[in-house]
């Protein structure tokens, strides 16, 4: 999915706003859907009595379908191409919301994990065809500024998804969480998280409508013609897409989705370690997104004025490392606090791995790109490692077990791939 770039002649080259438009579209629903995952884990760990490791499995099995779906989603993308592919990613999508909210009111969790799955599913597919699009739809100097802008647009929808999730579903959580444990009568207690459930019915069915419309809108948008051309032979593919800046981006970008799910999603569970309450942890993932925003703010109004975009990857970590040190030293909501600012510093780590592990993909751009979307599932692993050892080590310790090693190994790759990544596109070596 590849397009010519026209260095230095402003942030989208000659393709003008409107695909960038689109773009930033479609990003606001991913992160309205992506971001429900943090509120949702206590959802369903009240509603369906579950313990923190099964509550888990709603990113696990999330995050998991990037690494099952991404691959075919790229040849889907190069045989369907951009309108067409995104139009079909959010029917995928839609179709997702719609069987989770059935599901969900039907009490009915594997069902709901389904869902889950094909949202996924559709995510993938999205995540393939709109990250290239984004990162060589204009001069590659200013690829950080443009996936800065889009991430705006999904920390945008990421804090407000959370926010709309906890008032219209979850109401009091903490106070029906406790009438749940105090009732005895199996009737009535079934009775009572039956009605807790079926709130979220019409929330999710009103979504799937509209990404169904949505998906209407793109099919009918017009939008660049980024058609990928033919592939090169094997022997040329492999040498040219397994170079090492794609290979550690990929293990780096597996650890970064890791982090940025722990410190959004997570974050509700590590404030109840301290004892915080329900009705406040539900929040939680909103904090962190409103980091991530002010972190997308500041990468867009720095690179390249004042910094490259690598550079700000390495103060980004280093950020990143402290605050983990600064949440494990402190306690109640100070050190929810430091987690949530991780955020800020992450928001400037993404929009730099994209265009760094993808340079020089050429004509092998949706395959790196499908590689990377792959990378994702971090964010199903990692925060499944924290809920299965904090038991034995501690929430606080082992959150910073497995946090400050990525920001280590994230740093690593931006002082020795990053130059090497933002060589121009096609001359890679």
């Amino acid at each position: 999915m590849t397009a010519p770039v026209q260095p230095g002649r402003g942030l989208t080259g000659d393709y003008g706003l409107a695909p960038l438009g689109v773009a930033a579209a479609i990003f606001f629903i991913m992160g309205f859907v992506t971001w429900m995952n943090g509120p949702l884990i206590s959802f369903v760990r009240v509603a369906f009595d579950l313990s923190d490791t099964s509550a888990f499995l709603v990113p696990m099995v999330f995050y998991f379908s990037y690494f099952l779906f991404s691959l075919p989603a790229s040849f889907l993308a190069r045989k369907l191409g951009l309108r067409r592919g995104l139009a079909v990613s959010l029917v995928l999508c839609a179709a997702g919301v719609a069987l989770f909210g059935q599901f969900i009111a039907m009490r009915l969790y594997g069902g709901a994990l389904t869902g889950l799955l094909v949202m996924g599913a559709g995510l993938s597919l999205m995540q393939v065809v709109i990250n290239p699009l984004v990162s060589l739809l204009g001069p590659s100097e200013r690829a950080s500024q443009r996936i800065a802008i889009m991430g705006v647009c999904n920390k945008c929808a990421g804090i407000l998804a959370p926010i709309v999730l906890a008032t219209v579903v979850m109401g009091d959580i903490g106070t029906l969480s406790q009438r749940a444990q105090e009732t005895t009568d199996p009737v009535a207690r079934n009775a009572l998280l039956s009605g807790f459930v079926h709130a979220i019915y019409a929330p999710y069915m009103t979504m799937a409508v509209v990404l169904l419309l949505t998906a209407i809108g793109v099919a009918l948008c017009p939008l660049p013609d980024l058609q990928a051309p033919a592939l090169p032979g094997p022997l040329e593919g492999s040498r040219r897409i397994f170079r090492p800046h794609l290979v550690f981006g990929i293990i780096v970008m597996f650890l970064y989705v890791g982090v940025e799910v722990m410190a959004g999603d997570a974050i509700g569970t590590y404030g109840q370690g301290f004892g915080l309450p329900l009705s406040q942890t539900r929040f939680f993932t909103s904090l962190t997104l409103a980091g991530m925003l002010g972190g997308y703010i500041l990468g867009f109004l720095v690179v390249p004025r004042l910094v490259t975009q690598e550079r700000l990857m390495e103060l980004a970590c280093l950020l990143g490392g402290g605050l983990t040190v600064a949440a494990f030293l402190t306690q109640g909501y100070v050190s929810v606090l430091c987690v949530a600012l991780l955020g800020a510093a992450n928001a400037m780590l993404m929009p730099s791995i994209f265009p760094i592990a993808i340079r020089g993909a050429g004509a092998w751009t949706p395959l790196a790109s499908a590689l990377l979307v792959m990378a994702y599932s971090g964010g199903a692993i990692i925060p499944q490692i924290y809920v299965l050892l904090k038991p034995f080590v501690g929430f606080q310790g082992m959150f910073a077990l497995l946090v400050l090693p990525s920001y280590l190994a994230l740093l690593l790759y931006a002082r020795r791939y990053g130059r090497t990544g933002l060589l121009p596109l096609d001359q890679g070596r």
